[in-house]
């Protein structure tokens, strides 16, 4: 797999962040932060879009990273942006789409999430295996903000069939 710079960068960003919050006692701002987060993957994983857009902000400024073949319509902002611009394609593209977080780091109203996206693109039949890093804003229980970074020349090359 390519290794993207970007990827890397906030990979190591968070691990900085972490490694001072990881230790440290959850105050109110951070477990109110996680559980919002927490509700999105719940909501994305079982097929319930109510459930995974109910913690996002009216005005939620959702990115996507530079370079993913998704980001042609970012910012999204606001639900709804999300659910059809992103949402939707991901369902009618892809078989069995996943955002699997691994480990999740809190501070203050800070979330970053480690994980592996996962499912098979239907217009080639290649699937994909990458991993990501997703930071999360959060203010007053609500998600304002999310920004992704992952391997994108490796969702291009999975989308256009040459995979891994």
């Amino acid at each position: 797999m390519t290794k993207n710079p970007i990827y890397l960068a906030a990979a190591l960003a968070a691990l900085a962040i972490g490694g001072c919050a990881q230790n440290a006692p959850q105050d109110d701002a951070a477990a109110s932060a996680l559980q919002a987060v927490e509700t999105v993957y719940a909501g994305f994983a079982a097929g319930d879009i109510a459930l995974a857009t109910s913690t996002m902000a009216a005005d939620i400024d959702w990115r996507e990273a530079k370079g993913n073949p998704y980001a042609d319509k970012n910012p999204y902002i606001g639900p709804d942006a999300v659910v059809s611009g992103l949402f939707a394609r991901l369902g009618g593209e892809w078989d069995g789409f996943t955002a699997t977080p691994e480990e999740f780091v809190t501070q203050g109203s800070r979330v970053i999430v480690f994980g592996q996206y996962g499912g098979t693109y239907l217009a080639t039949g290649t699937a994909l295996d990458a991993p990501f890093v997703h930071s999360w804003t959060v203010e007053d229980g609500k998600i304002v903000k999310f920004e992704q970074f992952t391997d994108t020349a490796g969702q291009v090359a999975v989308m256009a069939g040459a995979g891994d």
